[in-house]
């Protein structure tokens, strides 16, 4: 803007100096002229004087270098003239000057000279014996003069030119410095031109509506921002050339990344096949849905395209951990298999015994034996399917049993007295320990978990070992412990224990009978009661499970 007004103030300066001097120059050259006219009629007449005092011979003494004499007779004949030779000069009767002094005593005139590019201005004057005497000078045209003061000219335009740039520096710098140190933030609060307050008005206005949705931007992104931190399915949203937009922390961690910024192509992120096949359907406009396996992991990718006026403007990658999803379908093929299998075994044994005594094949005294052992195989049976309803109602949390106070102890030493039969029998010894400890808690559930530890602990010892049940309070944990000297559980074996049907050794564990799903229903049962189970461990050292509530 300084450079701006110290051009227009240069120019302006410049074009009204070259103005004043056309304008003093046609003022002076009128002027000359005028003042030219003047003195040749003064000469005119001092020479008229001396001419009828003197006669001709007066005019002999006038110069050549003082402006030109011409003395012409009442017909226009020359008869002197101090510059030519007369004889040889046309006739002058034609001459306006000298047509008007004949006739009104004097007259003037201006004629240019083609060849010297000059005026000449005439003065005649009628002397009284009828002829006209006439001076004549040369006046410099407006170029000539021009020539004569291009030097002078010069020297002052550049004075001029120096001097309004100073001015003008000054001046735009004093103007525009008002407007430099405006206080843009706070436009109201400046004291600066009254021109300039409209646009400082219209400045804060806009700043405020600025203000104002930035505000809101700022706080639809923190609502945006917290509500995908915050979600367990990963989301990432990108442009049209698969270039990060947002994304959030769960998407990274379903992926493995540990870090990645606004920006950066998408399929940085992960170069499988299927999620490069799921990229590429997005952006091409096309919704898309597949399966992936992430380190263990079953994700399932939903793939939306984004249009905008039926322009594709970018996509959004919504995933969702079907992991336990997957788990379950799998657990619940497993199960049926299981259950189907764990039927048709006691099933097959019942019907061939049955087959068997039908056809008269049995003696006698051999069908007590086989009455027992169809007996036998209908027990487990049945215990199967007690187990398979127990299990299936801690799964959907329909059992009907409401909290009631119960002392844990003493739960525990009514549980050891019912399996210490089976405990002589397998030559195994039953302890308890610990102290009278009360909590509300679901009684028919804790005896089932209770029970179901115990009896394992029998089943898997060794002949001479022994079962200590431990019930015990530290700080702010209840727990009950089980523990046993028994053949123990292999470390690779410990996070699968609890699986339905799961068997460390399916041989040893058909000698001793079971049907696969007491510890499955002991995790399910810990849960319902709002407590942890954990297991320690060693082959040939025995186990030790814990029940633990948080107080």
């Amino acid at each position: 803007m300084t450079k701006k007004i110290l051009h227009s103030i240069w120019i302006v300066s410049s074009s009204v100096f070259l103005i004043g001097v056309v304008c003093i120059l046609a003022i002076l050259y009128q002027s000359f002229g005028t003042q030219l006219e003047g003195e040749l009629e003064k000469e005119a007449k001092y020479l008229a004087i001396a001419v009828e005092s003197v006669g001709q011979d007066a005019l002999e003494q006038v110069s050549k270098k003082n402006d030109r004499v011409t003395l012409v007779d009442e017909d226009g004949t020359v008869l002197y003239d101090n510059y030519a030779d007369e004889g040889a000069m046309e006739n002058h009767a034609d001459r306006q000057e000298i047509q008007d002094a004949l006739k009104n005593g004097s007259g003037k005139a201006t004629r240019q000279s083609d060849t010297l590019q000059q005026n000449t201005i005439y003065y005649a004057l009628r002397l009284s014996d009828g002829k006209v005497l006439r001076v004549s000078s040369n006046q410099d045209n407006v170029i000539s003069l021009l020539q004569d003061l291009v030097p002078a000219l010069v020297a002052i335009f550049v004075l001029i030119s120096v001097m309004s740039a100073f001015f003008a520096s000054k001046l735009s710098k004093k103007i525009v410095q008002p407007l430099n140190q405006l206080d843009l933030e706070k436009p109201e609060q400046n004291e600066v031109y009254d021109e300039v307050a409209p646009l400082l008005t219209k400045i804060s206005r806009q700043q405020s509506t600025i203000r104002e949705q930035l505000e809101m931007a700022r706080s639809q992104q923190e609502e945006f921002t917290l509500i995908t931190e915050h979600m367990e399915e990963g989301l990432f949203v990108m442009d049209a050339h698969g270039n990060l937009l947002s994304f959030n922390k769960s998407g990274l961690e379903m992926l493995g990344v540990q870090k990645a910024s606004v920006g950066q192509n998408v399929l940085e992120l992960n170069r499988s096949k299927i999620f490069m096949e799921t990229v590429e359907a997005v952006l091409g406009g096309n919704h898309h849905e597949a399966l992936m396996d992430l380190d263990g992991l079953s994700c399932q990718i939903i793939a939306n395209p984004v249009f905008d006026g039926g322009k594709k403007k970018g996509a959004v990658l919504l995933m969702i951990d079907s992991t336990e999803k997957v788990q379950l379908e799998q657990l619940r093929r497993e199960f049926t298999a299981n259950v189907s299998h764990e039927l048709k075994t006691p099933l097959t044994s019942i019907s061939g015994f049955a087959e068997i005594m039908r056809d008269g094949m049995v003696k006698p005294e051999d069908m007590k034996k086989f009455a027992d052992r169809i007996f036998q195989e209908a027990q487990r049976l049945i215990t199967l399917v007690s187990d398979v309803i127990k299990i299936s109602q801690l799964d959907e949390g329909g059992i009907p049993y409401e909290k009631e106070e119960a002392d844990l102890l003493e739960m525990a030493r009514d549980i050891l007295d019912r399996l210490r039969p089976e405990a002589e029998k397998m030559g195994v010894e039953l302890r308890l320990e610990g102290e009278t400890m009360i909590r509300e808690v679901e009684k028919p559930i804790l005896d089932e978990v209770l029970y179901n530890l115990c009896d394992n602990a029998i089943r898997y010892n060794k002949k001479g070992g022994n079962v200590q049940v431990k019930v015990q309070k530290e700080e702010n944990v209840t727990k009950i412990t089980v523990k046993d000297t028994g053949i123990g559980i292999p470390m690779a074996h410990q996070k699968r224990i609890f699986e339905r049907f799961y068997r460390v050794d399916k041989s040893h564990s058909k000698e001793i009978g079971g049907t696969g799903l007491g510890l499955s229903i002991v995790k399910h049962g810990a849960g319902y009661l709002g407590a942890e189970i954990s297991v320690e461990s060693l082959p040939g050292k025995g186990s030790t499970f814990t029940l633990k509530w948080e107080n």
